[in-house]
């Protein structure tokens, strides 16, 4: 039963170790919750104390957790499940339990890539990590990421913006949002993609869980790349675990001057291998997976994200200035939410996102997943107050 899992993985003191030993060796949690103290002495790959925290049987925190789940949608995965990745489940202390909001993929079918870097990038870091997860989705690549503020929120939205899935491992429970202005990015990646966690719901993103998840990130993917990281950045710790489960590591390269590039000039410099663009990871993985990648030759060029504005009252003079004619989409490309939305979008009036609900029909989940990639394209503008102009016009 999932209660004897949860109980197992939320045991106060046990370590990642100590759990997956005393799995072993009573073969489900479930036999270990009903074994007596003379029989959990007989797991000898377990230190006496720590068998013994295994007389704990309380199973409110599991029962909790449990109802939390249904209330939430989430599922428990546990590391005896098949959909369990067997990647996951080779690499040094895996999870005994993930939370899952979303679709999970086949993991161990896909060339999944793990980019990571610094929470503090320049726009240098950001472009690269946006244009490398777009690259690497439209090649047929996946992309596991933090969805931590920075180079992994970049790169997953470059992932999106080229149509595919994400795989977000949190560092808190999947329900709670870090950071808090990475909501709309948490809904859209659940529902392009997955967001993973060993954590229960409601768990706070804590310090100390950060590094652990790190563990998890590389080993779903088989290969680690990092956009930007300074002297010490905890990109630099998913690359190491990433070396020693055995998975390829990749470095943008920077600026020598540049701090954010000191951690990837020199992971190049121990033997990384050097990655300007998508293809440069995964033409070495191309004969693994033949079925899944190709070069992405009819990509359109790349082009940064506008920058988010404040809209600023013109001047008399300004007025007067004739404006130029506003770049026209066409609907190829286009879903028809979004269509919907451009057609009662307006240029100089923002619209309040409930109006916009009301005004289409559309779902407000779906408003909100569609407003999020217009504005990725640079289609619309957010202003204050969740309210959106139009930057386009719509070919009819």
């Amino acid at each position: 039963m999932l209660k004897y899992w949860v109980w197992l993985a939320e045991l106060p003191g046990l370590t990642g170790p100590s759990r997956l030993a005393l799995l072993r060796h009573f073969g489900s949690p479930e036999d270990l919750f009903f074994a007596d103290r003379a029989e959990l002495l007989l797991a000898e790959e377990v230190p006496q104390a720590q068998a013994e925290l295994a007389l704990n049987h309380d199973l409110s925190a599991a029962d909790r957790i449990l109802a939390d789940c249904q209330r939430l949608g989430q599922r428990i995965l546990t590391i005896q499940d098949a959909e369990y990745p067997k990647r996951l489940q080779n690499i040094f202390d895996p999870p005994l339990v993930l939370y899952v909001r979303g679709r999970l993929p086949v993991v161990d079918e896909e060339a999944a890539i793990a980019v990571v870097g610094t929470r503090e990038c320049t726009p240098y870091g950001s472009a690269s990590a946006e244009r490398l997860g777009r690259e690497l989705t439209a090649s047929g690549a996946l992309v596991v990421t933090g969805l931590a503020r920075g180079v992994d929120s970049a790169a997953a939205r470059g992932a999106l913006r080229a149509g595919g899935g994400v795989i977000g491992v949190t560092g808190g429970g999947v329900d709670v949002i870090y950071p808090p202005e990475n909501r709309e990015l948490y809904e859209d990646v659940a529902v392009a993609g997955v967001l993973l966690s060993e954590y229960p719901p409601g768990s706070p993103p804590d310090k100390q869980h950060f590094p652990v998840r790190n563990r998890i990130i590389s080993g779903l993917s088989v290969a680690a790349l990092v956009v930007e990281a300074p002297e010490r950045s905890g990109a630099l710790i998913t690359a190491r675990l990433a070396l020693e489960q055995g998975r390829e590591v990749y470095a943008v390269p920077g600026p020598i001057n540049a701090p954010t590039s000191v951690g990837c000039n020199r992971l190049i410099r121990d033997g990384a291998g050097l990655a300007a663009e998508g293809w440069d990871i995964l033409r070495d993985f191309q004969e693994r997976f033949p079925e899944k990648l190709r070069p992405a030759k009819d990509l359109p060029a790349w082009t940064p994200l506008p920058t988010r504005r404040r809209p600023q009252p013109e001047s008399p003079k300004r007025a007067e200035t004739k404006k130029p004619p506003l770049p026209t989409v066409g609907p190829q490309g286009l879903t028809d939410d979004q269509i919907a939305l451009l057609k009662v979008l307006e240029v100089e009036t923002s619209i309040q996102v409930d109006d916009l609900i009301q005004t289409t029909g559309v779902p407000a989940r779906r408003v909100s997943s569609a407003l999020t990639m217009l504005e990725i394209d640079g289609y619309v503008l957010q202003h204050s107050g969740k309210r959106y102009t139009r930057t386009v016009a719509l070919e009819s």
